[in-house]
């Protein structure tokens, strides 16, 4: 068993987040670089999704507590990464539009963001309330003083949910990697990419320990029900377009025109 090393610790995530942030811009570049990209309306692009990112991940919490204000939550409230990734996909959507830049980004965002995810949730792993009891060894511990107030038991190893979603990310992030250019459409590799993490994180919800809203479901899990039938959709169409033969690749005779 592990103790929560730096528990409630600002400092300390606020520097996973920022390493994240930083990886993933520099993925970002080599992405567009080995695309031969050079457009400059990208970064202004990049700077919606992160301002919109900030925003929606406030913004997503504080509406399960509207009888806060919104300035006290900004400051001290909690975030939320699906609504974050929601505003940063809005941003980006606005940032095209107030630069005219038409051409899909999906597939230049999607390892980026997924290696941001990995790192930043490794700075989550070390700082927030781990998960509910897993019965193994393998779980990690709050420090006694702390279990009350995080209304968990003292000394009982608790699952590393959030350790096992940076997992996913980094994973995602080596797959979206080797991915790049073998999907049929631009954006496909980020649809496939939220639609793999909206079930992924439905499921590790089960561990996380969050409040539930309805039908014992969390508020997550809600959000990610709302998701999944239009990225079900999309993904029945990528991997549809995926198996299909190009018509390149079809004998001479075969081709109708």
């Amino acid at each position: 068993m592990i103790e929560l090393p730096f528990p409630g610790n600002a400092a300390v995530h606020g520097l996973f987040v920022a390493l994240g942030l930083v990886a993933a811009g520099v993925v970002f570049a080599a992405e567009k670089r080995r695309r031969g990209i050079d457009d400059d309306r990208l970064w202004a692009i990049v700077g919606c999704a992160l301002a919109f990112g900030a925003i929606g991940a406030r913004v997503g919490t504080w509406l399960s507590d509207p009888g806060t204000s919104l300035w006290d939550w900004w400051d001290e409230g909690n975030r939320s990464v699906l609504s974050g990734l929601l505003g940063a996909w809005a941003g980006v959507h606005l940032g095209k539009r107030l630069t005219g830049y038409r051409p899909s980004t999906g597939d230049l965002f999607a390892p980026a963001v997924a290696l941001a995810m990995a790192i930043g949730r490794l700075g989550c792993a070390l700082t927030e309330l781990p998960g509910t009891p897993t019965g193994g060894a393998w779980g990690m511990t709050v420090p006694d003083a702390l279990a009350a107030a995080y209304g968990v038991p003292a000394g009982v190893p608790l699952h590393p949910s959030l350790l096992y979603e940076a997992a996913f990310h980094a994973v995602a992030f080596a797959v979206l990697w080797r991915l790049r250019g073998r999907l049929a459409r631009p954006g496909d590799l980020f649809v496939s990419y939220v639609a793999a993490y909206a079930l992924f994180r439905f499921a590790v919800e089960f561990v996380r320990g969050n409040d539930t809203f309805w039908l014992g479901l969390s508020g997550p899990q809600l959000f990610c029900l709302v998701l999944l039938p239009l990225l079900v959709m999309r993904m029945v169409r990528v991997v549809r377009e995926a198996r299909a033969p190009r018509r390149r690749d079809l004998p001479a005779q075969e081709v109708v025109t």
